[in-house]
């Protein structure tokens, strides 16, 4: 499904200790650098609403989460419901994922990496624009810490098992992909992304999984 237009924040809602653009990002972007403390780092690449970060960040308040989202509306939603959660321990980036994490994010530095119903691009000349592709498994791989997981979750069949059979095929090392399970929605924002809402409420399956690689610890 397409995603809807959204509607810019309250200008009224402060956004400064969410929001870091992408112009003023440190070289290096770690849990210190983005957040000044050592807690677990997890990223959310294409935050879309922000429904992840508001809810995990709660979850977890003894992690950090950084979401990554390509498109600025969005970006800025996701930054204000944040914001209006009175979350401290989330920062929204609206920049492209990709050369991020291919330059700028050290080894085995993040605890997760979630992406979720990322966009399908469907044409064949477009998927090379696909998020889940070579270069950005190994840097994943690359990134994750032990005892890290990467989650995706997607409404597509066809780029689930696209997706499946590279991982196997470029990082070896993530080990064998783990089905996980849809938690019960109680109410209406019971979801982990606006996507799996609709999704579900519409009786589309979804297809779930998440790789818990594990690394031999580095030599002293």
């Amino acid at each position: 499904m397409p995603r809807r237009q959204v509607r810019r924040p309250d200008k009224t809602i402060d956004l400064s200790g969410i929001l870091r653009e992408p112009d003023a990002l440190p070289e290096q972007l770690t849990a210190a650098t983005l957040f000044g403390n050592e807690r677990p780092l997890e990223i959310e690449v294409g935050s879309g609403k922000g429904l992840f970060l508001a809810t995990a960040s709660g979850e977890r308040p003894e992690h950090n989460f950084w979401g990554i989202e390509i498109a600025r509306p969005y970006a800025l939603t996701a930054a204000a419901r944040v914001a209006r959660a009175g979350r401290d321990n989330v920062r929204v980036t609206p920049a492209d994922a990709g050369p991020l994490f291919a330059k700028r994010i050290p080894d085995r530095s993040l605890a997760a990496v979630h992406v979720y119903f990322p966009d399908p691009w469907w044409k064949k000349k477009h998927k090379k624009r696909r998020v889940l592709n070579e270069a950005f498994l190994q840097n994943v791989s690359r990134t994750l810490a032990p005892g890290g997981q990467l989650h995706f979750w997607t409404d597509v069949l066809e780029y689930f098992e696209t997706v499946l059979e590279l991982a196997a095929t470029v990082t070896p090392e993530l080990g064998p992909p783990i089905p996980e399970e849809a938690s019960e929605a109680e109410h209406d924002l019971d979801y982990r992304t606006h996507f799996e809402r609709r999704s579900r409420q519409h009786a589309i399956p979804v297809y779930r999984v998440y790789w818990a690689p594990l690394f031999e610890p580095a030599a002293v």
